[in-house]
């Protein structure tokens, strides 16, 4: 048994994205089909920890760190929020969330058609839905409890934790090829001699340089720092409330109000550019601790019936994106940088979308509608509307029997 510190994570993680900014630069499979860099250098950790366990080798690792990370990640989504942009972009994600509702109620009846067909118990069906699939990790420990308690489903929240896994892999491996397959059929921005150029935005472009001062750094550190604070205390007010939602969606929130109090009553405007470096740095250590820490052996360990399900998940993520939300969001560049978006949320969860859609906007230019509108959507109205999802699927005949 080989255990890292907190330390020793932390250089692991730096390690793992210098790999995967080295194999997305030299592999051009990597490249053309817009894997995310933390991706790539997490998944081959992760594969190369599997060969060692073998071998009764096994690594863990402190991830203290990761869920620190993931709430920064989400502050800086808050800080970055305008309510003047999203005011213009309201209907879009309207739209954007209906297609998001679409695929969860999808993503059940999938589930749950294959596991009648492969003579499991409805409710694994449910279990690899929109509960892991969408949910994720989190939303998924919820429910496999609530399933194992109320239901007495054997193991529920171990498959639930697996399943969260797979979709978190496959996530940010498909989300790169299908807005590959589907920028073919538009035309990108910048292309057009006509198109005055623009300065990227926010998340759209990580590796942009953004011009930075200490004391500049010091004040948005600040304004990291109380979203943090805040969004935890009101996550402990709402606990076991009816008005109850996870600590990230909260700190999202407390940012979003932050920002832009501030700015309407002219004490401090956001320095957006130091915001967005902040929150990309958040979120590739986020995800090179979440990926290069995956236990492979728990997918390895899948019923074979459970496999099928997920991997058609997969498939009907990808078609979904490329026939649905592609073509509701204007068939256009925007609509093929939220597709992306939607495989990394729809199968994993926001930061991997994020990811996706940085993977595409680095190659192709940016898109300033996808990162106004996923970020939204997938970190503040998901939760709310998947959970709504899954009662109402509860709520069937069907299911009242079980």
């Amino acid at each position: 048994m080989i255990e890292l510190d907190f330390y020793g994570t932390l250089v692991a993680a730096s390690l793992v994205l210098l790999l995967g900014r080295g194999l997305v630069a030299r592999v051009g499979f990597l490249r053309s089909y817009n894997i995310p860099e933390p991706v790539a250098g997490g998944l081959v950790v992760a594969v190369l920890l599997l060969i060692l366990r073998t071998f009764d080798i096994e690594v863990r690792f402190d991830t203290s760190l990761q869920t620190p990370l993931m709430l920064a990640f989400f502050a800086t989504i808050g800080l970055s929020a305008d309510l003047a942009s999203l005011k213009k972009g309201g209907r879009i994600v309207g739209i954007f969330l209906l297609a998001v509702i679409g695929l969860l109620v999808v993503q059940n009846a999938m589930g749950i058609g294959l596991a009648t067909l492969l003579g499991l118990d409805p409710l694994m069906g449910l279990l690899t839905g929109s509960i892991t699939l969408a949910g994720g990790h989190g939303t998924g420990a919820a429910w496999g409890a609530v399933f194992s308690e109320k239901y007495g489903l054997a193991s529920a929240s171990e498959l639930a934790l697996a399943s969260a896994t797979f979709g978190l892999v496959l996530g940010g491996l498909i989300g790169g090829p299908v807005a590959r397959l589907l920028i073919k059929r538009v035309q990108v921005p910048g292309c057009s001699p006509q198109q005055a150029p623009r300065l990227p935005k926010g998340f759209e472009q990580p590796n942009k340089e953004r011009s930075i001062t200490p004391f500049s750094f010091v004040e948005t550190l600040a304004l990291i720092a109380v979203s943090l604070l805040a969004g935890n205390l009101l996550n402990g007010l709402l606990h076991g409330t009816a008005f109850e939602l996870p600590t990230f969606v909260c700190v999202l929130f407390v940012g979003v109000v932050l920002r832009n109090s501030l700015s309407a009553l002219g004490l401090y405007q956001v320095f957006e550019r130091e915001v967005s470096v902040l929150g990309n740095v958040s979120l590739s250590l986020f995800l090179a601790i979440a990926l290069m820490s995956l236990k492979l052996w728990d997918l390895a360990a899948l019923a074979l019936p459970i496999f099928i399900i997920l991997a058609v998940q997969a498939l009907v993520m990808a078609l979904f994106a490329i026939f649905v939300t592609f073509r509701v969001m204007g068939s256009n560049y925007d609509a093929a940088v939220l597709a992306a978006g939607h495989c990394g949320f729809g199968l994993g969860a926001t930061p991997t979308a994020i990811a996706n859609m940085q993977a595409v906007t680095q190659r192709y230019g940016p898109s300033q509608i996808a990162f106004l509108v996923v970020p939204m959507v997938g970190a503040f109205f998901i939760d709310i509307v998947n959970v709504i999802v899954i009662k109402l699927y509860l709520a069937l005949p069907f299911f009242a029997a079980v």
